[in-house]
């Protein structure tokens, strides 16, 4: 099997994506009636399969990088920080230990061959049927030195232990998208300077974007009406 497809990126190493679960209704609603009317529809849960060497497009280089950084670490090595990486639709995924975290981004940052200034954004992912792995913190980072370079780095954590390591104190600006992600998954950044609420109301109970917060019904006064929970609401099956 040829390393590179016909557009020239790099294939995986299996061509066959990991299936984590299904999809229904038009906004994955699988309980109470279906007021969106697309019930009907079932879709996989699709995720890009582990990729292989060489993986093209100038990330072996931020791969070889990487691995003598953290080999000069001396305390750490690429095997013990990487679970893997991802290359899909020409970008990187770096699924790094949660334990680890705060060690590879000093390295991405620090690193001359790497030199990722910039932390562009965190954001949470909830999949509650990936058992043991249930959140996912995602870091996207920026590299200004060498050419806009960018890699992203990812990590998981369960519902049980929601703790990752904050990396406020290597990259200042996330300070707010730590909250952020706080704020409406519950993942919890260890060494946070201040992690408080920073768009719902301090006495706002669970965390609105995981999936298994309910769909709606919260009763709002609106010129003396409310809004109704979803299984009270007009169905159009």
């Amino acid at each position: 099997m040829s390393d590179h497809d016909s557009a020239g990126l790099p294939t995986p190493a299996s061509d066959t994506p990991e299936v984590r679960g299904e999809r229904r209704g038009m906004f994955g609603a699988t309980k109470g009636a279906d007021t969106t009317g697309y019930g009907g529809l079932v879709a996989p849960i699709l995720f890009p399969a582990e990729a292989q060497r060489p993986y093209g497009n100038g990330f072996d280089e931020v791969a070889d990088a990487l691995t003598e950084a953290l080999d000069a670490v001396g305390t750490l090595s690429y095997q013990d920080a990487i679970e893997k990486v991802v290359v899909d639709r020409g970008e990187m995924t770096i699924f790094v230990r949660r334990e680890h975290l705060p060690t590879v981004v000093q390295v991405l940052r620090d690193d001359p061959d790497l030199r990722f200034e910039m932390c562009s954004g965190v954001s949470g992912v909830h999949y509650p049927a990936d058992a043991g792995r249930e959140l996912h913190a995602v870091y996207h980072f920026l590299s200004i030195t060498h050419g806009s370079r960018r890699v992203r780095i990812e990590v998981t954590c369960p519902d049980a232990d929601p703790h990752i390591p904050s990396i406020v104190e290597t990259y200042p600006s996330v300070t707010w998208h730590e909250r952020e992600t706080w704020d409406f998954f519950g993942i919890v950044f260890d060494g946070h300077p201040a992690l408080t609420r920073i768009i719902m109301p301090d006495d706002w109970p669970g965390h609105p974007q995981r999936k298994d917060y309910p769909l709606g019904g919260i009763p709002v006064e609106f010129k003396g009406a409310t809004t109704p929970a979803p299984d009270q609401r007009r169905s159009y099956n």
